[in-house]
């Protein structure tokens, strides 16, 4: 979530790893990432982000939508 008060980006507190908070600040700032995006923007093997973006969606983080990934709605 962005706090517009410091504009600044608010990471989940589960999320230790490096690649997980990379991967999904880019999924929640754009309007939807497939892999492809992924991996040409991030510079992450595709091999590597597999495992991260399954991890996501089962923290209920990301959402996959058709090929996209997109951030996962606030409840």
């Amino acid at each position: 979530m962005i706090n517009s008060a410091t504009d600044r980006f608010d990471l989940p507190d589960d999320l230790t790893a490096a690649d997980s908070k990379l991967v999904y600040l880019f999924v929640a700032v754009s309007d939807g990432a497939t892999v492809d995006d992924l991996q040409a923007s991030l510079d992450i093997k595709k091999i590597s982000l597999f495992p991260v973006l399954d991890t996501l969606s089962k923290r209920g983080l990301i959402e996959r939508v058709d090929d996209e990934y997109v951030a996962a709605a606030a409840s």
